[in-house]
């Protein structure tokens, strides 16, 4: 038991913001450890104490303001999710060449934990923590799911090493020496492109700074309009584009002329088009849609674009009036309405795949944007609401691999922090501190090149999932061969 909760701790501290992604391996050696030729049902008891060592850390950003009622429940299920896939693999241990099909099992219970419930839950998938090390170029090849495998096949050849050293070597050796190997492109094949990213910040921290909507909407003008007064006096260059984060205007400027006039003011003083984080309030339906509005210097509003993936027990409120029996905080969940339209903005030379905070996440989600034909990424987000926790740079971390998944250098555009220029190797060039207003401005390289990754999408995961399930079926076979071996 103290071995499985010492995994899932390793598999916690190898995640941002510490640079530790070689302790994710050492995790998974201490689960092989415990699981290994255990019935199911103590695999699933072994991969919930796991789960548990892995999630509760790793999720406590999420009780930052709402305490306990939101934090731990959404660890214990995450760690359920985990559990089931522990079972699986127990199951399967006596099967041949054991640790490559465990891999494929891990692959196959994170895509089940991408859909339910609720939509899904991926925060918490391997290759999220993996930003650093050497795993990282396999995401060019297939994407997060190659990146996960991989860690989980050196974690288990580890433990095999000491079952059969001349097969658990090559397991620990192959996915590094590969994901050291691979190249990653950063070429300017489509161009090059000067970026400004404004961090306004929030008059403070908390679930409550949307009640300062108008503070945050001058915040993020004032240091446009400060980012023109340098680019006039020579000290930056001149941006081409400009992203703003996820509710940078709270206030509809669709509605509100005072908004309006403040955004033609700062897009006037930058000379540039500003994509705006804004919540508006559809005149059809009259309910809430979170959007990106490109917002020309000239012309005002000319596009948008709607989020796509919402955050349930944030922006929607699931089975709402059953979670109230528990807490009356879910009424501070809201009733946005989702998008359908992955296609970015036109901006300047650039095609700007927009994927807005939680989207981020979800593979499919960011491909979507990417095959639309951008060649650059942004990502505005808002993580005010989570203070000063590891959630910002846990965020970042995905933003990372997105960047060598797709081969797209990303803007990662925060109200309070952490923004960020992220290279298409997923090197991070510039970034600012939390709860702090700044600007970055870089000149970033647009590729039209598509990657491994994004041409194959959804088929290397459903393919390791494929063979998952099929050591489970062999796993199945053998245990009622040996039954009835045993009956005769």
């Amino acid at each position: 038991m103290a071995l499985a909760v010492a995994g899932g701790v390793l598999i916690y501290l190898s995640f941002p913001p510490r640079p530790l992604w070689f302790l994710a391996p050492v995790g998974f050696a201490l689960l092989a450890w415990t699981i290994h030729e255990r019935r199911a049902r103590a695999g699933f008891g072994y991969g919930l104490l796991f789960g548990l060592g892995f999630m509760v850390p790793l999720l406590r950003w999420t009780g930052e303001f709402v305490g306990l009622i939101a934090w731990l429940p959404l660890a214990l299920a995450c760690a359920l999710m985990i559990s089931i896939g522990t079972a699986a693999m127990a199951f399967a241990s006596r099967v041949p060449g054991w640790p490559l099909w465990a891999a494929f099992l891990w692959v196959a219970d994170e895509a089940l934990r991408g859909v339910f419930p609720f939509g899904g839950f991926t925060w918490g998938k391997i290759a999220f923590g993996q930003p650093e090390g050497w795993y990282l170029p396999l995401a060019s090849l297939g994407g997060a799911p190659l990146v996960s495998f991989a860690v989980v096949l050196t974690g288990f050849g580890l433990f095999w090493v000491v079952k059969n050293w001349k097969l658990g070597v090559p397991l620990v050796v192959a996915p590094l020496l590969v994901g050291f190997v691979v190249p990653v492109g950063v070429d300017a094949s489509a161009g090059t492109v000067t970026v400004a990213a404004i961090q306004g910040n929030v008059p403070r921290a908390g679930l409550d700074f949307n009640a300062q909507r108008r503070a945050v909407l001058d915040n993020h003008v004032r240091r446009t309009v400060e980012l023109a007064d340098e680019v006039a006096a020579g000290k930056v260059k001149q941006p081409d584009i400009v992203i703003w984060p996820e509710n940078s205007s709270d206030i509809d400027p669709f509605r509100n002329r005072d908004a309006a006039a403040v955004l033609d003011t700062a897009a006037k003083a930058i000379k540039a088009p500003i994509a705006v984080g804004a919540v508006v309030v559809d005149r059809g339906d009259g309910l809430p849609r979170n959007q990106v509005v490109l917002w020309d210097p000239e012309k005002g509003p000319t596009d948008t674009y709607t989020k796509r993936k919402l955050q349930p027990f944030g922006e929607t409120m699931p089975m709402r009036s059953f979670f109230r029996l528990f807490t009356s905080d879910v009424d501070r969940a809201g009733v946005f309405q989702a998008g359908s339209d992955p296609d970015g903005f036109v901006m300047g030379p650039a095609k700007v795949a927009i994927d807005t905070c939680y989207e981020v996440a979800f593979d499919s989600v960011v491909r979507d944007t990417v095959t639309a034909g951008a060649t650059i990424i942004a990502i505005p987000t808002n993580n005010a609401t989570f203070g000063y926790t590891e959630m910002t740079y846990q965020q970042l971390s995905m933003s990372r691999v997105r960047a060598v998944e797709h081969g797209r250098a990303v803007i990662v555009a925060a109200t309070s922090g952490v923004s960020a220029i992220v290279q298409p190797d997923g090197s991070v060039t510039q970034k600012t501190g939390l709860f702090v207003p700044g600007a970055l401005v870089a000149e970033l390289p647009l590729r039209s090149q598509t990657t491994l990754a994004t041409w194959l999408g959804a088929w290397p995961e459903w393919v390791m999932t494929a063979a998952g399930l099929a050591a489970l079926a062999l796993g199945f076979a053998r245990r009622r061969k040996d039954s009835n071996g045993a009956a005769a």
